[in-house]
């Protein structure tokens, strides 16, 4: 019920069209001996290759919401696929559990990208993806999460982080991913410094790069369970969302 809830309400900000026939499968894989266990998802309705979808969860890992997000793109017409970046038989079972998993891969950003990576290849080798329509977008430990995918030279076209960390302890790549960042001006958890230093790595980089600070917004504004959800900010960065990569595919 609850996952259905989510959806009901994410889709609310889209406009999918009427013969949309949603579906979602589980997909286990490894990367090196760890087992993960992701979640796809498609429009039926839709023949063909099609452009796929990174959707990295946040720190709760899998569960109803980033499965929601990727039904929601794929009701966008997109092949969806939300990795696992935990692993299978490591799932938060609160708060506090889910930061204490999240900045262990926080801490060891070659694991996490490797993750990352393994979930891309998932995508990028599905018969449902068009290999050359590529890109990714993540939500608070998925935003950072999808930005390291850039960092780590990832040929994919695009990536969006939603309320994601900025900062990064691993090197940079030369970056061959179009950057979108959208960001709480009110985010405690990313402060303007942090904000900043990103900015200048993005410079050097020599990326393509566009960040989005919304007024009057916290960290974790496009889930309707937290307290920092924004219906108005959900929205706006969502749309941004789907500019971008109308713009890049």
């Amino acid at each position: 019920m609850r996952i259905l809830l989510i959806l009901m309400l994410l889709i609310s900000l889209t406009f999918p069209t009427a013969s949309a026939q949603i579906r979602g499968e589980v997909i286990e894989y490894k990367q090196g001996d760890t087992v993960m266990e992701g979640y796809l998802a498609y429009d039926d309705a839709v023949k063909g290759k099609r452009a796929g979808i990174l959707v990295v969860h946040d720190w709760n890992g899998i569960g109803s919401y980033v499965r929601a997000r990727a039904q929601q793109l794929a009701s966008l017409g997109y092949v969806a696929f939300a990795p696992d970046i935990y692993g299978k038989n490591l799932r938060p079972a609160d708060n506090k559990e889910a930061a204490k998993i999240a900045s262990t891969l926080k801490n060891d950003r070659l694991l996490l990208r490797l993750r990352v990576n393994a979930g891309l290849d998932i995508l990028r080798n599905h018969p449902l993806t068009d290999s050359n329509k590529l890109g990714a977008i993540g939500y608070c430990f998925g935003g950072m999460t999808v930005l390291e995918l850039a960092r780590s030279g990832a040929s994919i076209a695009g990536v969006v982080s939603f309320h994601g960390n900025l900062d990064t302890a691993g090197e940079t790549s030369p970056i061959h991913a179009k950057v979108l960042v959208l960001h709480g001006a009110e985010d405690p958890v990313v402060p303007p410094a942090q904000v900043a230093a990103f900015e200048e790595e993005m410079r050097k980089a020599g990326a393509d790069w566009q960040l989005n600070i919304y007024s009057s917004t916290g960290h974790n504004f496009t889930n309707p369970s937290s307290s920092s959800y924004s219906r108005q900010t959900d929205k706006r960065s969502f749309e941004a969302m789907k500019n971008f990569f109308a713009e890049i595919f």
